[in-house]
């Protein structure tokens, strides 16, 4: 029994495993001695255990071709056995083997959180292994709250800060009659200080209503980009019930984690200038690399980069004076990865415009429109390389010409670019005036959906196809630059982006994030539980690798060879798994439409 902990303790993932739940693990540990041919794993067959590769080799199978070949210390089996899907593979004894099948780690081992199953983040199931390290961003925010000063609408403002001063505290609630305001030490330098309000004004002159509220069981990281999104300091801690329990500042969420993006955020709301705009903007990587250091999760990193992104353009809005942009009524729309919430570290900045429509200013508008997106490039942003910005006639129409557009492109979608408008218009989010930007996305909800344009747009989707692994390789490109290479964003993320989107335009609600998108598709029959969490998993894997190696290398493609081979096998089943999902829904789409 000490041989196989030994063996199994120097192996990833269970190398960070104390000695007694390696004990538990070699004790739970079943060995299989195989020969030659013994199939382990028949395709088609759910997992109900992991395999570990003591000596021999084995083989993976798919269609009938060998595509990798696993050595001592290999893992398998643990992606098709936390996903709950039967695997569309098959493995096989390549030589005389022995292995050690084990049953579901996370049923009895005292700390299955140090599993270090990275390719399967949370999504996957509901009780799923976690990397380490997420132990402080995850940490609720009720446990950080601090005592709540009360006073009443009609209290004298000097009154209200003398009990904060008493109080050591940096803000007050007050109950109004319009629900619970908030007024911090910040208000009162900014405005009682300058004479703005009088000491002796009643406190609701003073007060912000409603209070911003989080819920006291949402975790620091989720705390921290609430108040970066919205630019505030404070946080109102609610229960289950909308009650407040308590207030979360700033300096609360201790750490470098918390304190740079809103440091960052405060820095470009401050900014007189493009020149300050663009100092401040120059922070921003390495705040996610200390983000990333610090163990916040990728997606909530990537969602705290669109929210500084939001920031910059809307303060790159207010620093330059447009004519004609403000002599009509329109709206700035991001697009792509930034209108989800999930763009990466080198992702472009996509954006279309959209105006009233009338006056119609024609033309004029789209110079003024490049003069705010150089604005942005001097900040060190780029710029859609595909033509998705908002100076670019295509991304740039009165409304009524946006709607033709999209209801064209969904009637015809053999035109010209159909499709790829089609998806750009899923994936748009108001940035400013969102009643007049999200015209583009009512067309989405309002207009048939024809089966032809649907599965016009599911074959588009599917087009995005994972890499197929060989033996101890995977597809990489065999020439140029990037000879050796894979690229992860359209081999990896975009496969399941694509299929997101689908799902929102078969759904007619295009909003939220992809995992967000799954979920609802799940809800409404479009997916299996199943299919949502393993494309949902597929997603957060890839997304984390992604983002972390963008971090670290300032580029998007990996060479296989630089991953260990516990992460290049996590891929591969990974990529098997999301193909496995998107021939499902290829082949019974129509069935499950909502009627």
């Amino acid at each position: 029994m000490q041989e196989f902990a030994d063996f199994l303790g120097a192996q990833a993932p269970f190398d960070a495993l104390d000695a007694q739940d390696l004990a538990r693990l070699a004790a739970h540990a079943e060995v299989e001695h195989l020969t030659a041919g013994a199939v382990v794993v028949a395709g088609g067959e759910r997992q109900r255990h992991l395999w570990v590769v003591r000596t021999g080799a084995l083989e993976v199978v798919e269609d009938g071709r060998v595509v990798d070949l696993l050595g001592p210390g290999d893992t398998f089996g643990h992606v098709w056995l936390l996903a709950g899907l039967p695997p569309p593979v098959r493995v096989r004894a390549h030589e005389e083997s022995l292995c050690l099948r084990i049953a579901d780690p996370r049923d009895f081992l005292a700390h299955p959180e140090r599993l270090r199953f990275t390719a399967l983040r949370s999504g996957m199931t509901g009780r799923l292994v976690r990397d380490p390290g997420l132990g402080r961003p995850d940490q609720p925010l009720h446990r950080l709250a601090r005592p709540i000063v009360w006073c009443a609408e009609h209290d004298r403002v000097r009154d209200v800060a003398e009990r904060i001063g008493a109080a050591g505290l940096s803000c007050a609630l007050v109950r109004t009659g319009a629900g619970v305001g908030i007024v911090t030490d910040a208000d009162f330098r900014r405005r009682v200080a300058t004479g703005e309000v009088g000491v002796d004004a009643p406190v609701a002159a003073l007060a912000t209503t409603p209070a911003l509220t989080v819920e006291a069981d949402a975790t620091r990281a989720s705390g921290l980009l609430r108040m970066v999104e919205h630019g505030v300091h404070h946080l109102v801690v609610v229960d289950g019930a909308g009650r407040a329990t308590g207030v979360l500042r700033a300096v609360d969420l201790a750490g470098s984690e918390v304190r740079d993006p809103l440091l960052l955020r405060s820095a470009i709301d401050d900014a007189g200038d493009v020149e300050q705009l663009a100092a401040a903007c120059r922070l921003l990587p390495a705040m996610l690399a200390e983000l990333a250091a610090d163990g916040v999760p990728a997606p909530q990193i990537g969602a705290i980069h669109a929210a500084v992104v939001d920031a910059a353009l809307r303060r790159a809005l207010r620093l330059q004076r447009h004519p004609v942009l403000d002599g009509v009524r329109h709206s700035w729309v991001l697009l792509g990865s930034l209108a989800r919430r999930e763009p990466l570290p080198l992702s472009d900045v996509d954006t279309a415009l959209i105006w009233a429509d009338e006056p119609d200013p024609g033309p004029a508008i789209r110079p003024e429109a490049r003069e705010v997106l150089r604005a942005l490039q001097r900040c060190g942003f780029t710029l859609c390389g595909n033509g998705a910005n908002a100076h670019n006639p295509v991304f740039s129409r009165a409304r009524s010409d946006w709607i033709a557009a999209a209801r064209g492109w969904q009637h015809d979608p053999t035109q010209d670019n159909a499709l790829l408008l089609s998806a750009m218009v899923a994936d748009s989010r108001p940035l400013t005036d969102p009643e007049l930007g999200g015209s583009l996305t009512q067309t989405i909800r309002s207009h048939t959906r024809t089966s032809q344009f649907l599965r016009a747009l599911l074959d588009e989707a599917l087009r995005w196809r994972p890499p197929a692994g060989f033996i101890r390789d995977f597809v990489v490109h065999h020439s140029g630059e990037h000879r050796g290479q894979l690229d992860l964003k359209p081999g990896g993320l975009t496969p399941v982006v694509a299929l997101a989107r689908w799902i929102a335009i078969a759904a007619g609600d295009a909003s939220g994030t992809t995992v967000e998108r799954l979920r609802r598709g799940a809800a409404l029959g479009l997916l299996t539980g199943d299919e949502a969490d393993t494309l949902s998993g597929g997603f957060e894997s890839v997304y984390h690798l992604l983002l972390h190696h963008e971090l670290r290398s300032g580029a998007t493609f990996i060479a296989p060879k630089d991953l260990d081979s516990l992460t290049r096998r996590h891929l591969r089943e990974t990529f098997r798994a999301i193909a496995l999902v998107q021939a499902r829904v290829d082949r019974h789409w129509l069935h499950r439409l909502p009627g």
